[in-house]
């Protein structure tokens, strides 16, 4: 035989078992690679219905959502929480069907599909509404239920807002600090100086997050800025200072500002702590930032936030959802519950929600009325997320100045999403240092 009778035996083999494992998997390929840290996962796409006329199917008493997928498909994996949350939260009003097409092909054939996972919704009539390849999130399912005029809301998540404080703050102005908003001591104020008069801040660590914020040249900032001697209380230069840090039972660090060195090793012999020049101690501070807006930030305080075994951190929980948008990365998020400190985990699919740990989580959207009226965020230092809107109301309960209301986690994350590269390149950064 000659050598290439030979090799065309070899292509015909090799096509046959080709063939075999295709028919093993029931002929239905399962979605191909959309990047290299997710080899089976694609980007989610619209199907048109048909061709031509609608497909029509069985008829029944109930709207039919169907899922066409594989018990080893990573994506159809993912999609199997979201099924059995529909399947058991509108039981009655809709009716779920999932198919494992490479165990049972045939089953697989009067839908025609060309990937894994396929989502089908099809009216009580039988006819085909709408489908679509890839994962889909459950609330992408929900709104294009809706967008087909059926709306399970029956069931939906709670609703909650309050849009006037429980109660008025009457702090003086000048004992509120510009960022976070709580309360001033003299020992610990930092003062910058504008031509619209002083900004006033709690501690050191509001004015590094305030300086990772503005847009102006910092060039010799630190001029217009005075540090309280924790000693004695008086007002002096930013880079005159020494300063002690220590950290408090949280691992948090405590910042003290002393006129001199010996003052900061007297109060190093009783508390302990490190002394640090204000090049060192703004090295520190500014060592972490947020993924999404580069604001400076603790990791005692953050969110952190993986993505292709990169990790960093979000400065709110609102902003940790936002390195999804800025990456246009699938981002895993390990946030706490702003009332008990419970862990809560949510992971993304080509912006969506993939999964979300628990799934009771909400998310808190604090907002300020303009006094144009309209509603505008109330920044980061105003948003979180709850295990559950239980917790969530009694967060709202314990702090009577916060106004806002519940969204879901979905919802926050789609509000990134929406944000064009400049909304995002803008974000939480301050355009000039105006006081209240």
């Amino acid at each position: 035989m000659n050598p290439y009778a030979k090799m065309g035996i070899v292509v015909v083999l090799m096509v046959a078992v080709g063939a075999v494992v295709v028919l093993k998997r029931g002929g239905v390929p399962c979605c191909p690679p959309s990047t290299a840290s997710q080899p089976e996962i694609a980007p989610p796409s619209a199907a048109p219905a048909a061709e031509g006329a609608a497909r029509q199917y069985e008829p029944s008493t109930l709207p039919r959502l169907v899922d066409l997928g594989a018990d080893k498909c990573i994506p159809c994996k993912m999609m199997a929480p979201i099924l059995e949350q529909l399947k058991t939260e509108y039981q009655g009003k809709l009716e779920v069907v999932f198919i494992d097409v490479w165990k049972n092909p045939d089953a697989e054939k009067p839908y025609s599909i060309n990937l894994i996972p396929t989502q089908i919704f099809i009216a009580p009539t039988g006819a085909e509404l709408f489908r679509h390849e890839g994962f889909f999130s459950k609330e992408d399912i929900l709104a294009k239920w809706k967008e087909l005029g059926f709306d399970f809301a029956g069931t939906a998540a709670p609703q909650f807002s309050r849009l006037e404080p429980a109660s008025p703050d009457t702090r003086p102005k000048d004992q509120i600090c510009y960022m976070c908003e709580k309360d001033i001591a003299a020992k610990t104020l930092v003062m910058v100086k504008t031509d619209k008069g002083d900004v006033r801040l709690c501690g050191p660590h509001c004015y590094f997050i305030m300086y990772s914020c503005l847009t102006e040249d910092k060039t010799d900032f630190e001029k217009k800025v005075t540090v309280a001697d924790f000693t004695s209380g008086r007002m002096l230069p930013l880079s005159d200072a020494v300063y002690l840090q220590g950290v408090d039972a949280a691992g948090r660090p405590i910042l003290q500002a002393y006129a001199d060195t010996a003052a900061a090793k007297q109060a190093q012999q009783a508390a302990g702590g490190n002394i640090l020049t204000l090049a060192a101690l703004q090295t520190n501070e500014l060592s972490h930032r947020c993924g999404f807006c580069d604001r400076a930030c603790y990791p005692q305080d953050a969110a952190e936030v993986r993505l292709e075994g990169v990790q960093t951190w979000g400065c709110c929980s609102h902003c940790a959802l936002g390195v999804a948008a800025r990456t246009g990365k699938d981002i895993e998020v390990h946030e706490k519950d702003r009332l008990t400190g419970e862990p809560i985990v949510v992971k993304t699919l080509n912006g969506s929600i993939a999964s979300l740990e628990p799934s009771t989580a909400v998310a808190w959207f604090g907002q300020r009325k303009k006094p144009d009226g309209t509603w505008t965020s109330a920044g980061c230092f105003h948003q979180g997320f709850f295990v559950n809107a239980d917790n969530l109301k009694k967060w709202v309960e314990k702090n009577p100045h916060e106004t806002g209301k519940l969204i879901t986690i979905h919802q926050a994350l789609a509000d990134k999403m929406k944000l064009s590269p400049e909304q995002i390149q803008k974000a939480c950064k301050i355009g000039e240092c105006t006081p209240k």
